[in-house]
């Protein structure tokens, strides 16, 4: 597409306006969901809210600081996309929604890393292929890496505009690391699920305290299963760049991003 002389549509020197440029011009080529994006606010923010009570009710502050800190990561990050809905050629309502919406699951997957470390070492240490400290350092370390690299990517962004290679690199390797720690989570996950209803300690369990132990462990896995989803949509995503047509596509964004 070629654009008038001065006319920038993209970056920190974007010159482009709703009032002088049509939308299709901008990165996302559509105005957000004003009515989802608020919605996704409010959601996350009660979400965070509920976290902290039952945080603090039951002393469970490294889950709590990281449930609070993914809440708040996202309702930045949609409020982010409540700001291009009033200008989508804001480069900096950009950059808050894409750093903080993409980065966001690394905080929660670093809060199931430890509540799955913490029921192995309560229920049966002895079933689980890895030792529940594992879960806490190795996993742990695996997510610093995966912000570690997401982050050096949208830092770039905001210099580059997206124009360099190197700062989509950082940020798809952050990405598939990210896919790559959580897919190896669940597998171990689902092994020690496995395994543990197959023992005699998981029957004694079970008949102790029922459905409740298999739903605690299915929404688990579950959660896990779907954050996995959610990461590989926006390594592909990523992977087209900014001008690719998946970007371009709010229903899918809403559906496997948001929900």
């Amino acid at each position: 597409m070629s654009l008038p002389p001065g006319v920038v549509t993209f970056g920190p020197d974007a010159t482009c306006t709703l009032d002088t440029c049509p939308i299709e011009w901008s990165v996302y080529g559509y105005r957000p969901s004003l009515a989802a994006n608020i919605t996704f606010v409010v959601l996350f923010g009660l979400g965070g809210v509920v976290h902290a009570v039952l945080g603090f009710k039951r002393k469970t502050w490294w889950f709590i600081c990281c449930m609070i800190v993914c809440s708040m990561n996202a309702c930045i990050g949609y409020g982010g996309r409540v700001w291009l809905w009033y200008d989508p050629f804001s480069f900096e309502a950009f950059l808050m929604q894409m750093i903080c919406i993409t980065t966001g699951p690394v905080y929660y997957c670093a809060a199931t890393y430890v509540i799955l470390g913490q029921t192995i070492a309560y229920f049966s240490p002895t079933i689980s292929r890895l030792k529940p400290a594992f879960f806490y350092f190795g996993f742990g370390t695996c997510d610093i890496i995966s912000l570690a690299l997401q982050a050096a990517g949208g830092a770039m962004s905001s210099s580059s505009a997206g124009s360099s290679d190197l700062d989509t690199n950082l940020a798809l390797a952050g990405l598939a690391f990210q896919v790559a720690t959580i897919f190896t989570f669940c597998s171990f996950l689902f092994d020690f699920i496995i395994r543990y209803f197959r023992s005699p300690q998981g029957r004694i369990a079970i008949s102790k305290i029922g459905s409740q132990l298999k739903l605690f462990f299915g929404f688990m896995f579950l959660a896990m299963f779907l954050t996995v989803v959610r990461s590989v949509y926006r390594l592909v995503e990523l992977r087209e760049g900014y001008s690719g047509d998946l970007i371009k596509e709010e229903p899918l964004f809403i559906a496997l991003e948001g929900v």
